[in-house]
């Protein structure tokens, strides 16, 4: 079981507003479009299904979805800060497929089984209380429905960077192979992939 991190809502919310601005040019351009392709390939989307991309932050991860899903699927792009949901609309608000939300992963209420896949690029180290996560992804998704939860750093990279901030995120971890099935698992997934290695973090699951 995962344990909850430091009730500091507020704080986070304001790490991450006040990196909203700067965040495409400090982290985006490390990432490069092939390797966004290539996680996003491993859903396998087919067009016209619906997509919830929680923690989008700036939307890094919104056009590739949308071209996956086509002119008649739906991307719903989620944060939780104020800001990052300004430039990810500004940055995507001509898609036509993409809808652009506030909101929190925590506290998702969409309709039940509407989602054909959940996406959390970046964002699963940050979330307060992952079990909680979790199960309102698998409410939202349907039965078979995928969830993927990647990262552009492995966890042994990404924990040790963590570890040495002075910040609110300094305690904040992706979790090991071990941990992220076992609790997976225990939330109603099925884990169909998984990869942890330097430069990539990338776990598939399908809703049981």
């Amino acid at each position: 079981m995962f344990k909850p991190l430091k009730q500091e809502k507020f704080d986070r919310k304001a790490f991450f507003n006040e990196l909203a601005c700067d965040w495409d040019a400090k982290f985006a351009n490390t990432v490069t479009d092939d390797f966004l392709r290539a996680i996003v390939s491993k859903l396998q989307l087919a067009s016209g299904q619906k997509v919830l991309d929680v923690g989008t932050g700036t939307g890094i991860l919104v056009p590739t979805l949308s071209k996956a899903v086509g002119f008649s699927g739906l991307v719903v792009a989620v944060d939780f800060a104020e800001k990052m949901i300004q430039e990810c609309s500004r940055k995507h608000a001509n898609l036509s497929n993409v809808r652009i939300e506030l909101g929190n992963v925590e506290e998702l209420d969409y309709q039940s089984g509407f989602f054909d896949a959940v996406t959390c690029f970046g964002i699963f180290p940050h979330i307060v209380n992952k079990e909680k996560a979790l199960a309102r992804i698998n409410r939202v998704l349907k039965v078979s429905g995928k969830l993927m939860i990647a990262h552009a750093l492995g966890s042994q990279e990404l924990n040790e960077m963590h570890h040495k901030e002075a910040s609110v995120i300094a305690h904040d971890r992706l979790p090991s192979r071990t941990e992220m099935m076992k609790v997976l698992r225990g939330n109603g997934f099925s884990v169909k992939y998984f990869e942890d290695e330097p430069r990539i973090y990338l776990c598939i699951a399908t809703k049981k």
